[in-house]
């Protein structure tokens, strides 16, 4: 499996100096197999856009799996220019609400918010809903399982391509089942089977610890909680994501240095990070790890 890190950015786009190095586009994480370009991607903010660099002039032919569908998680569909070439095959996934998926994107992506409608963006898209349980998209299995965060139902993924797996919790509030053993919130049963003895866990670190008692309405959770079920559930690898949009590369790589040296590996994500982790345990980066470049 291959992992590209197309935005990593949470709640809103951060342009600017202070941004460049970890970048400033939101969530999007596109998966590919056996060598082939990426055919599944992990919601679908702006930094959709990045992902037309990975396939060059090809089309986008797979399914993109939204967690949920707040703006910084959606706002880079109708930018898409892959999954508008000849040839595209777009499958827009989210979980089920009780309502007809096209119509439920409709309502963020039509005038008067909007101008072009998700039945405008290529004549070969489609709108689906999925539940809770194990799926298979694209060639990959999937295990998707509802997780608490605030503002609508969202989820939680599991997905390996049979040799690799990593676990995807791009905005989670563990806070929702009380404070937990570390005041960082409780390990929520969901949360634990989807990053148990996954080789990479990707989780939402938007707020440091000492941000969290005025900032926990918002929903989002802080590296100790992500290292915290990462040594609960085994998994190999935390990779801390959805940055808040005011860190800046500084506080970014304070961040990077504070638990670099602790029980489990991390890695504090950025826009244009590649990781190929393998079962064995090892997870080989591209070059850019070591130096962020956005």
């Amino acid at each position: 499996m291959e992992i590209y890190f197309c935005g990593t950015r949470g709640s809103m786009p951060t342009p600017g100096r202070e941004y460049v190095r970890y970048g400033g586009h939101t969530a999007c994480v596109a998966l590919a197999r056996d060598g082939f370009l990426p055919s599944l991607v992990l919601d679908a903010g702006s930094g959709l856009v990045n992902l037309d660099r990975i396939v060059g002039d090809s089309p986008f032919q797979g399914t993109i799996l939204l967690g949920h569908l707040h703006w910084d998680h959606t706002h880079g569909l109708p930018f898409f220019a892959a999954g508008a070439r000849r040839g595209h095959r777009v499958r827009v996934l989210l979980p089920e609400q009780g309502e007809d998926p096209e119509r439920l994107l409709a309502r963020a992506f039509s005038p008067p918010h909007f101008p072009v409608e998700p039945s405008r963006l290529g004549e070969n898209w489609q709108y689906g809903a999925i539940d809770e349980g194990k799926h298979d998209l694209e060639g990959f299995s999937v295990l998707a399982l509802e997780i608490p965060h605030k503002g609508g139902r969202a989820f939680g993924f599991r997905v390996s391509d049979g040799t690799s797996s990593i676990a995807y919790l791009s905005d989670h509030h563990p806070l929702a089942l009380g404070p937990g053993r570390q005041r960082t919130g409780e390990l929520h049963p969901a949360a634990l089977a989807l990053a148990r003895d996954v080789d990479v866990l990707v989780h939402d670190a938007q707020f440091c610890l000492d941000e969290l008692p005025d900032r926990a309405h918002l929903g989002h959770s802080c590296p100790e909680y992500a290292i915290a079920l990462a040594l609960e559930a085994g998994s190999r690898r935390v990779c801390l994501f959805h940055h808040a949009p005011h860190r800046t590369d500084d506080a970014l790589d304070d961040i990077a240095n504070r638990f670099a040296d602790g029980q489990v590996p991390v890695t504090t994500a950025f826009d244009g990070l590649v990781m190929r982790p393998s079962a064995q345990g090892d997870c080989p980066d591209s070059p850019q790890e070591s130096e962020p470049d956005g």
